[in-house]
């Protein structure tokens, strides 16, 4: 991480702060390290949460600008739902350095965002754009589609198991098959999916050196900013192509959906339909694999639980749900606060910059019984990887489904798995998970 001296300003005016967070712990809550780094990070925030749900953050002026922190699980949800409060406008909902920031607003005339998206977007704009596309993501939809990722799920484990008793889960089967889902249901073709994973990975990946595919290790935050850039226009480049081809000949994928859509009576501006696919495309399949790749790791690790889904895809469901939030690859995402505001007893100010951080509120033992344990059998598992209130991610039938065909079809062909080697986690602090799963696998 590239850091400097850190001196903070002042609590914000008015703000009766409880807690203000240590130096080593604002440095680390935003350090891409820490988040590589499980079981350290989760012994942090059970330590801050202790202290306090939520937390403060000061300013390190010409770094990063203050905000407070969101550890515990039933602050989390109150934000998360109450969006006319809590805003994903106009302040970044993703953290970013004041460098960052400056680019953004220099690369779009004066917005936070660099992607116009549902993200990004508040009421009444954000219901008016999600019900764009919210059928077509709907389980009804999504039956449509079932037999084509089924394929695709089948010919990922079938290509699993030729490869050998010794594999990279993420490499192999983790990392591309949401990719594949993704792309299809976009219209992609696939001799371009790689394109899209490059950027994918510059976009989401750029905190790793590993991933990033760039060298990015010792570049500085604004390089990296400029790199994330060059991704977002590549990815407004191909999709323009893609726009006029559905536009001429229409199809029934997400895409063409997108191109023809209309808001009160006219097409989508470039900036809003390209924020549309970059999200799709992007977020549509990171944090698919980081799930995925999540729930194998603890299969593996507990071959008994192993062996009893294997003879019971009843209990399928909860294996993909709990890998959901024992992963949580979205990390966290900012809101602002509209108004004057008491969240778990601490008043928030009017304009305050929030971070909600998931892996914190799904790792809350006030919520969920021994947090750190993988347990398929979790009930109720009211989790909050997926969001919650109106901004509650759209594509989560579609993970849950694409998880489910993709471990049937491995459950079929594989008899047994186990680690070979010690797994790896991406260094990122917004979409994170395992970068290396080493196993020995024993086909059926």
């Amino acid at each position: 991480m590239n850091s400097r001296p850190a001196q903070r300003s002042d609590r914000p005016p008015g703000a009766d702060v409880t807690h203000i967070l240590n130096e080593g712990d604002a440095r680390a809550i935003i350090d891409p390290e820490s988040y590589a780094e499980w079981d350290g990070l989760l012994d942090r925030f059970d330590a801050i949460r202790a202290s306090a749900p939520v937390s403060y953050v000061q300013a390190a002026p010409g770094y990063h600008r203050p905000f407070w922190l969101v550890t515990g699980y039933d602050a989390a949800m109150q934000i998360s739902k109450d969006n006319a409060r809590f805003l994903n406008h106009p302040k970044t909902t993703v953290f970013s350095l004041d460098k960052g920031v400056e680019f953004a607003r220099a690369m779009t005339g004066g917005s936070e965002h660099m992607v116009a998206s549902l993200v990004t977007m508040d009421a009444p704009e954000h219901p008016k754009y999600r019900k764009l596309t919210q059928t077509w993501f709907m389980p009804k939809n999504l039956a449509t589609v079932e037999a084509e990722i089924r394929q695709l799920a089948e010919r990922t484990a079938d290509g699993l198991v030729s490869a050998g008793s010794r594999v990279d889960f993420v490499k192999q089967v983790s990392g591309p098959y949401p990719l594949h889902v993704v792309m299809q249901i976009l219209g992609v073709p696939e001799e371009d999916e790689p394109r899209m994973l490059m950027l994918t990975q510059q976009m989401f990946g750029g905190q790793d050196e590993d991933l990033n595919q760039s060298g990015m290790k010792d570049m500085s935050p604004e390089q990296i900013t400029q790199l994330v850039a060059g991704a977002v226009k590549d990815f407004e480049q191909y999709f323009a192509g893609i726009t006029a081809q559905k536009r001429a000949h229409p199809t029934s994928d997400v895409a063409s959906t997108i191109a023809n859509a209309q808001i009160d009576g006219a097409l989508l501006n470039d900036r809003e339909m390209m924020g549309y696919y970059i999200i799709l495309a992007a977020a549509g399949h990171d944090t698919t694999s980081a799930s995925t790749a999540g729930a194998m790791l603890a299969l593996a690790r507990d071959p008994a639980q192993f062996a009893r889904v294997k003879a019971d895809r009843s209990l399928l469901s909860g294996i993909v749900e709990e890998a959901i939030r024992w992963t949580s690859p979205v990390q966290h995402f900012m809101r602002t606060a509209a108004c004057d505001v008491d969240v778990a007893g601490q008043r928030i100010a009017r304009d305050d910059w929030i971070m909600i951080n998931y892996v914190a509120a799904n790792h809350d033992p006030a919520q969920f019984d021994n947090p750190r344990t993988f347990d398929a059998a979790r009930s109720p598992n009211r989790h909050l990887a997926f969001g919650a209130g109106a901004h509650q991610c759209l594509g989560l039938h579609l993970a849950r489904l694409e998880m489910r065909l993709l471990f049937e079809a491995l459950l079929d062909r594989i008899d047994t798995v186990d680690l070979a080697g010690e797994p790896r986690r991406a260094k990122s602090t917004f979409v994170g998970g395992l970068k290396t799963l080493p196993l020995t696998i024993r086909p059926a």
